[in-house]
């Protein structure tokens, strides 16, 4: 199965959207934030399964994948689909491993491009992106989530992005789900599920 690079990276990504959300005011959105990232700092490592839905206007109904994503500080990743198909991504050392049902190849990762691309996938595994200039952010909440939603600034990722919704449950500072809109208006959601925070992660989770 061929699948355009930036297509899938934009597949990364994803949520639902709840119509009754509101704005937060200052003083919710300042502790919100300090909540968010002072909890965040101590994650060193995060294990979850995830279950994406990615909508296109012109199908009837979502496609359905599911896997595992795996993250350890400051900058492993790994994004593994296990169903319907075996397809997984490695960020590594300033390179991308893909391994699409046993087809390997690697991409650099050290152009500006692909630097943003990791950069927006870490920060949305673990909410630390409040300070991103590169992003124009507002807040809002709603009877189950406070949302933070990402408008990038740069043309570059406005060629592939045209906004990021980063979910927080009442109860949690972590992502729970994420939405990406295209600048289509097609759009993707992940929901994570059984996340596990710090366990023991091996280098080798990280070899594709």
């Amino acid at each position: 199965m061929k699948t355009n690079f930036f297509l899938f990276i934009l597949t990364l990504l994803s949520c639902t959207v709840n119509a009754q959300e509101q704005k937060m005011s200052a003083a919710e959105i300042t502790s919100f934030k300090s909540t968010v990232e002072k909890e965040t700092q101590g994650i060193k490592t995060l294990k979850t399964d995830f279950v994406q839905y990615k909508h296109m206007d012109f199908l009837s109904k979502d496609i359905e994948t599911s896997g595992k994503m795996t993250f350890k500080t400051p900058n492993l990743l790994n994004w593994q689909y296990t169903k319907p198909y075996q397809y997984s991504i490695v960020f590594k050392n300033n390179k991308i491993y893909i391994n699409d049902q046993g087809n390997k190849s690697t991409v650099d990762a050290k152009s500006k491009m692909f630097e943003k691309i990791n950069k927006l996938i870490v920060g949305s595994v673990s909410g630390n992106m409040f300070d991103d200039k590169e992003f124009t952010i507002s807040y809002f909440k709603n009877k189950e989530f406070y949302i933070a939603k990402l408008v990038p600034k740069t043309t570059t990722v406005k060629k592939y992005i045209k906004q990021v919704e980063l979910f927080f449950p009442m109860n949690e500072s972590t992502v729970s789900q994420v939405k990406l809109v295209e600048p289509s208006g097609d759009f993707t959601r992940i929901v994570f599920k059984n996340k596990v925070i710090n366990a023991k992660v091996d280098d080798a989770a990280f070899t594709n």
